[in-house]
């Protein structure tokens, strides 16, 4: 009966696996596409059938993407200020703002954070009009600040970090309180430390919203000189037709911050995922 038993087990992890592999085969053949793409020639990509493979490696796009005229140096320093000063303060305020919904007690907190998550129900995209009224009121529009502002306070990363902190003992704080500290000295000597896992996380993953914001860059910047990469790849569509080979090369360059990071980081991400399960 265990034989039985054991051999169902395994059947059934041969057949996840294989599943699993067959998902992640769909997943990379978008992106073995487009690093082949970016190789082609402009008439290899449209020849039938598909070719998947260049007849030879062709460097004109990626020359074109790095030393042209539309050269991605430039988008790459904006998005990547953009992107680490939006990430840091999205982490700090986040983190603090998880703290107080999670350990300070004040009247109509409860109601308050509800409120706060009510918010993620309202499309970004119906705050367009007021964000530019306010953006132009305060003299930040086509800056960089329009962006990065915005992208310092996020509800999900409050939400995701105050979870977090729910799992962690009472007792921790009440010890501290005893010996003297106050709520700043608990939080940075105490909660931070054990927080660390689910803040690289949310910053790994509120790096690449951040890196990929393309809307908000459109609605807010219109000096070239200020895209970021996401905007710039809109410069390989032409008047009569798309240079494929060019966008290709450009979106391959464009994803390259986020394998790094994910790399890096991915320990972090499941470590995070595990501790921070959602509290009743």
């Amino acid at each position: 009966m265990a034989a039985v038993v054991r051999d169902k087990h395994i059947v059934r992890r041969l057949a996840l696996t294989l599943v699993m592999i067959m998902l992640g085969a769909v997943m990379i053949i978008p992106l073995f596409w487009m690093i082949s793409t970016s190789f082609k020639t402009q008439a290899e990509v449209f020849t039938s059938p598909i070719q998947w493979l260049p007849s030879r490696l062709n460097w004109d796009a990626h020359r074109k993407v790095w030393f042209g005229r539309l050269s991605f140096i430039n988008y790459y320093k904006n998005s990547l200020k953009i992107t680490m000063s939006a990430v840091v303060g999205a982490t700090c305020f986040g983190a603090m703002a998880a703290y107080g919904f999670s350990r300070i007690r004040f009247r109509g907190r409860d109601l308050l954070f509800g409120l706060y998550l009510v918010m993620m129900m309202v499309p970004p995209q119906v705050l367009f009009v007021p964000k530019f009224i306010m953006f132009d009121w305060a003299n930040i529009y086509n800056t960089h600040w329009a962006l990065i502002l915005p992208g310092m306070f996020t509800i999900i990363g409050v939400f995701y970090m105050r979870q977090y902190f729910l799992t962690l003992p009472k007792e921790l704080s009440e010890a501290a309180f005893i010996d003297g500290a106050g709520h700043f000295t608990i939080f940075f000597r105490i909660f931070l430390p054990l927080a660390k896992p689910t803040l690289a996380t949310f910053a790994i993953l509120d790096f690449t919203w951040n890196w990929n914001n393309y809307e908000d860059a459109l609605v807010f910047l219109i000096s070239e000189r200020l895209f970021t990469v996401p905007l710039g790849l809109n410069n390989f569509i032409l008047e009569y037709s798309i240079d494929y080979p060019g966008m290709m090369a450009a979106a391959a360059a464009s994803i390259v911050p986020i394998i790094v990071v994910f790399l890096f980081g991915q320990r972090y991400i499941i470590a995070g995922l595990v501790s921070s399960a959602v509290k009743g």
